[in-house]
């Protein structure tokens, strides 16, 4: 008996339409277009002015739905992946079905920062191959803009809103996702996290005066452990099923930083062309970026081809997904 494998049968993204440009920046913050493209990579992000995080997945999902002729009741699980839930509670996923009209589907929020589409992937994987269920959307959604600091230089040119979904359904023919390595590590939350707001430190007029409900991040620390436990796992999946750079079609990193992007590759041995690079345009994302790029680059997508998709994220998070794409991009 052939074992059920989960594929990925459509996607969609959807960013808003303002532009938060360098040149706009830095009449905000001390800084310079070129000091953010030499250090970043990034030329601008969007930034939705009116609406939630809820409004940009459900955009994504809505789009998502129209392409691959899906009845919005047909679906029967929602997993979103976000940082940025509109509440505490209800989850955000719980509101992205009620404006999508999944009114079938039952769901529930999944946050591992920059690692969450990969974690909900993942995730989802699992309800498809037991045989449980047949029709899955996963959701990456972030309005970072919500939590970024537009005083403070380090991290405010970092961040931009969007969110990207996919359609997980049963395959065959040895397509879909095919092996994954996850991991976390908590000693790395004093490097990235949000230092107010939850539980362990409940919102005060101290915490809003401290400016203590925004991303807190130091850089170097994250670029060394990023780079090394991206390319680590990515490169351990590839041994692991006896791939060699060449046989990699395509790699889909988060998309965090350029110099990041770059080093994986480099340590991958994966040459530029074959590396999904978008961050210029749109930022870091947070849950959106993988799906960003695979919406982005879906045209140039064929049946059969392997991609890995890694991420790292705040935590510290992090992951690699082996799959084979299930259809022609095109």
């Amino acid at each position: 008996m052939n074992k059920i494998s989960a594929g990925i049968t459509g996607i969609h993204g959807w960013v808003p339409e303002y532009r938060l440009t360098n040149e706009e920046l830095s009449t905000m913050v001390e800084t310079t277009d070129e000091w953010i493209m030499q250090r970043i990579g990034i030329k601008e992000r969007r930034i939705l002015k009116e609406g939630a995080t809820s409004d940009l997945g459900a955009e994504a999902v809505k789009g998502l739905l129209r392409k691959t002729g899906t009845k919005p009741g047909e679906i029967e699980l929602v997993i979103c992946a976000t940082i940025t839930a509109d509440y505490h509670f209800p989850a955000t996923a719980n509101l992205i079905s009620d404006k999508a009209g999944m009114v079938n589907a039952w769901s529930f929020d999944l946050a591992a920062a920059c690692s969450g589409f990969l974690f909900a992937l993942q995730t989802a994987a699992q309800f498809i191959q037991s045989g449980t269920y047949r029709k899955i959307v996963v959701v990456g959604t972030d309005m970072m803009s919500a939590i970024t600091d537009y005083t403070d230089r380090t991290t405010c040119p970092l961040f931009g809103d969007a969110a990207g979904a996919v359609l997980l359904e049963p395959v065959g023919e040895g397509l879909g996702v095919k092996d994954a390595i996850m991991g976390v590590d908590g000693t790395g939350v004093k490097h990235l996290h949000m230092k107010a707001g939850g539980s362990a430190r409940p919102p005060s007029h101290e915490t809003v005066a401290a400016r203590e409900h925004f991303v807190y991040q130091e850089g170097q620390a994250v670029f060394k452990v990023a780079v090394s436990k991206m390319a680590d796992v990515s490169i351990e999946l590839m041994e692991k099923h006896q791939m060699k750079p060449d046989d990699l079609q395509w790699l889909v990193p988060h998309q965090a930083n350029m110099r990041i992007i770059e080093a994986v590759a480099r340590r991958m041995e994966i040459p530029r062309e074959r590396v999904m690079v978008n961050i210029e345009k749109y930022g870091n994302t947070t849950a959106a970026t993988i799906p960003l790029c695979l919406w982005e680059w879906e045209p140039k997508l064929k049946k059969g081809d392997n991609l890995i998709l890694t991420a790292f994220g705040g935590g510290f998070t992090w992951g690699s997904i082996y799959l084979r794409w299930a259809y022609d991009g095109e």
